[in-house]
């Protein structure tokens, strides 16, 4: 097993004066799992190419262990690839599939064998060994190409969005299986997606990426409960977090009707006459009927869930209009048309720099 390190690793692509990926610094822990997420195009397949040998690093290196192995051909990284669209040949069984590599390495057939049953057990592929790939499922396929990376007994796994072929329920129980199945194995685990959801459910940490700069590197819950900058706070959450320019008041934050209280030190490194202020949908509450605290929210359209509820409405706040998502109570669901006042709820609001986009709040 192995430690991998981003050392101000870049990748310039040639024609390009701008970095695709721009002194990417990250340590990854032994037997760690994080998680590369981030908008199309933000550099996340890049940065995970880099480390396959698959894309030259232009500047920084990148080492495995105590290896540096910025300019290796990706043969000699000891690393194992799992790829969006399997890359599974056709004309191979299963087997055959999972132990290719084995047997390419020159594994007598005895072992290579031991290795793909192995596999297969923990894969629960054990009665698709003898099929070929076009009589399987795309979830058995992709297990297909897990398993062969799980033969190889790399010292890292790389995975390019595994799960993007996947229908919707699929990929949540293979997801799943992927994190459980690392924690078993212990190999230190590089994953990209740009689904926010799978990132927090899945990674030890999470590494968000925006125009090839890395924007924090943090725990699902950490990034969750405290984002660096506005736009790790629009990009992680789902639905993401409101974002409301408001004005600096005594006390405060003016929000509609009402004062919001915020940390003194928040308003004070303010540079702004206004900050911008988020506030998840789960921590507005909703203020009773004939109530004018807070803002009036305008109910547009209502995401029932069963245990709760989504509404999705418009505010005046600041003389603009702004759309604001509020999470209620799956029972006391409001009518589409109808009204609610809603105040952020104190303590769980998070103030940013309107100018900069920094955090501001601790």
């Amino acid at each position: 097993m192995a430690t991998v390190t981003f050392d101000k690793a870049t990748r310039i692509y040639p024609g390009s004066t701008k970095p695709a990926v721009d002194a990417l610094d990250i340590e990854i822990a032994d037997g760690e799992f994080l998680v590369l997420v981030g908008p199309s195009g933000c550099g996340k397949s890049t940065s995970l190419r880099m480390l396959a040998g698959l894309e030259d690093v232009n500047g920084g290196a990148i080492r495995i262990g105590d290896r540096d192995v910025t300019h290796l051909p990706p043969k000699d990284r000891d690393i194992a690839m799992v790829f969006q669209n399997y890359a599974l040949y056709p004309h191979m069984t299963v087997a055959d599939n999972m132990g290719f590599a084995l047997k390419i390495a020159g594994v007598n057939k005895a072992e290579i064998r031991k290795k793909v049953e192995e596999a297969a057990k923990i894969l629960d592929l054990t009665e698709y060994l003898d099929r070929k790939p076009k009589a399987l499922s795309g979830g058995q396929r992709q297990r297909v190409a897990m398993g062969r990376a799980i033969v190889r007994e790399p010292q890292v796994f790389l995975m390019d969005e595994p799960l993007s072929n996947l229908d919707a329920k699929l990929r949540v129980s293979t997801r799943t299986q992927i994190a459980s199945l690392q924690r078993r194995l212990g190999i230190t685990t590089v994953y990209v997606t740009h689904d926010q959801v799978e990132a927090l459910t899945m990674g030890d940490r999470v590494a968000v990426l925006k125009d090839g700069l890395l924007q924090q590197v943090d725990t699902p819950r950490n990034m969750y409960d405290r984002p660096a900058n506005l736009f790790v706070a629009g990009f992680i959450g789902s639905p993401a977090m409101n974002l409301i320019e408001v004005p600096i008041t005594d006390g405060g934050v003016k929000f509609g009707n009402s004062v919001v209280p915020v940390q003194r030190d928040a308003l004070s490194a303010a540079t702004d006459k206004t900050v911008t202020v988020g506030v998840r949908p789960e921590h507005f509450d909703v203020a009773g009927a004939d109530s004018d605290q807070g803002v009036a929210v305008t109910v547009n359209v209502v995401e029932e869930l069963g245990s709760d509820a989504f509404v999705y409405g418009t505010a005046q706040v600041g003389g603009e209009t702004k759309d604001l998502v509020v999470r209620v109570g799956g029972r006391d669901v409001p009518e589409k048309g109808s009204t609610l006042h809603v105040v952020p709820r104190a303590g769980e609001t998070h103030v940013f720099s309107t100018s900069t986009g920094a955090r501001l709040s601790d």
